[in-house]
């Protein structure tokens, strides 16, 4: 991911994050406690389903993800793909740089993940719905899921 715009730069009022997707890439579903998203397609296909609505988006489609929603994304085609994300407030791009952290070397102790989500006010979910999404777009299921 390549961070566009820090929360410290807009006294915390938003953050940018540019995401790349590989093709068959999934986002495991989750929900923001704390911050509303908004995603803008710049390149290939990707899919969202934020709450009952699901839809797959082009270079220059958009879609929000308010808070307390259970959302996820995905690579909806067969060409990598990204977006850029637009989090209000910001400061959960810090998340994405404790991840990255988190995730070098070797795998992370069991439970360093929870804790690093709680902290960030994320909550993962496995929803009824994820084997058949995983299962119509050939996706790679997120490591526990599905």
């Amino acid at each position: 991911m390549v961070f566009k715009l820090f929360s410290h730069e807009t006294g915390g009022a938003v953050s940018i994050v540019e995401h790349p997707f590989a093709v068959g890439a999934l986002v495991a579903p989750h929900l923001h406690t704390r911050e509303d998203e908004y995603s803008i397609v710049t390149e290939g296909e990707i899919g969202f389903r934020s709450g009952d609505r699901e839809v797959v988006l082009g270079a220059g489609g958009y879609i929000t993800k308010p808070r307390g929603e259970l959302h996820t994304m995905w690579n909806a085609g067969k060409t990598p793909a990204r977006m850029i994300e637009v989090i209000a407030p910001g400061g959960f791009e810090g998340f994405f740089h404790d991840l990255s952290d988190l995730m070098a070397g070797s795998p992370p102790a069991e439970g360093e993940m929870a804790r690093l989500a709680a902290e960030y006010g994320l909550e993962f979910a496995t929803p009824d719905w994820l084997p058949d999404l995983i299962a119509r777009y050939g996706l790679t299921p997120p490591p526990g899921r599905a």
